[in-house]
């Protein structure tokens, strides 16, 4: 039995040029190749099939029984590789892909869904997957290269993850029409006796609100533990007491029940964007890196 080569691309191109033109000048002009070359590219192809490919008919070639059964698939065959073609350059072009994203829980209920809708709005061709979790979880993510991108708090460093730490800005949130709204800043001293709503107290941004109470002789009145700096928002804006958060996440409910100012001395609430460093990462992750970085700008620390 003779072997048969794969057709290549070019060749049934050739064909499909000289099918619809009805000769090979005519198929050599649409597809920019001489009239030499384009009927090589045939004539290589018919022996390769080894059935003829062309009847003459009134001075034009039209396809053979033979052909004509196989041009629906070979139509299908062209406008595939034709969608593979655009998809790669939409790919080198960050308008296409899928990202896989693992972020605090507050994030993905606050700040991240306006950053990911105003990413996607000029990408069509772009999906993403968004996973909230603990921080524990999230390393363990970036570690086994199941994620592209995780957004974290508490991160002390891995050898198999690449970080890059943040420093956010904080402020005191209160409800509308507290007495603290006629400070400018609010030191602890301010908050005593007030009742605190606050993040877990073996949390690292806990311990160290709780220094700044002790430095200035203040006791912490401890009234509600949370895990999320959203769930405080909420809290306060039930009027339930007040708290110290992101001003990035105070910033959502100014106006909806909660007032803020500076909380001083400056605590920043410190973030790491992390991605795995042994997994390459697309250059649409890249991109929506550096985009959701300059997204915190606003809400940057200067310590």
């Amino acid at each position: 039995m003779k072997h048969r080569k794969t057709p290549r691309i070019r060749q049934l191109e050739a064909l499909m040029a000289v099918i619809n033109s009805g000769s090979m000048t005519a198929a050599a002009a649409d597809l920019g190749i001489s009239q030499p070359a384009i009927s090589r590219l045939v004539s290589d192809l018919g022996k390769e099939f080894d059935f003829q490919l062309f009847d003459k008919r009134d001075g034009r070639l039209v396809a053979s029984q033979e052909v004509r059964f196989l041009e629906p698939d070979i139509r299908r065959v062209l406008e595939l590789m034709r969608q593979i073609s655009d998809l790669g350059a939409d790919i080198t072009q960050r308008k296409a892909g899928h990202i896989r994203v693992a972020c605090l829980p507050g994030f993905a209920t606050s700040h991240l869904p306006g950053v990911v809708a105003d990413f996607l709005r000029d990408r069509p061709g772009v999906s993403m997957t968004i996973e909230p979790d603990r921080p524990e979880r999230i390393l363990e993510w970036m570690i086994t290269e199941q994620y592209d991108f995780g957004i974290t708090d508490g991160f002390f460093g891995h050898p198999a993850v690449e970080r890059t730490d943040i420093k956010m800005r904080t402020v005191c949130i209160f409800p509308e029409g507290h007495e603290l709204e006629a400070l400018d800043r609010i030191r602890p001293s301010d908050l005593e006796q007030m009742r605190m709503i606050h993040t877990r107290k073996d949390s690292e941004f806990f311990q160290r609100l709780e220094r700044r109470f002790q430095d200035e002789k203040v006791e912490l009145r401890s009234h509600i533990e949370v895990r999320q700096f959203t769930a405080a928002c909420e809290l306060v804006c039930h009027g339930v007491g007040v708290s110290v958060v992101s001003e990035l996440d105070a910033e959502k409910y100014d106006g909806q029940g909660l007032s803020f100012r500076p909380f001083d001395p400056e605590l920043t609430h410190d973030i790491s964007l992390v991605r795995p460093v042994h997994k390459a990462p697309s250059l649409i992750t890249l991109e929506f890196i550096e985009f959701f970085k300059n997204s915190l700008d606003p809400f940057l620390s200067e310590i």
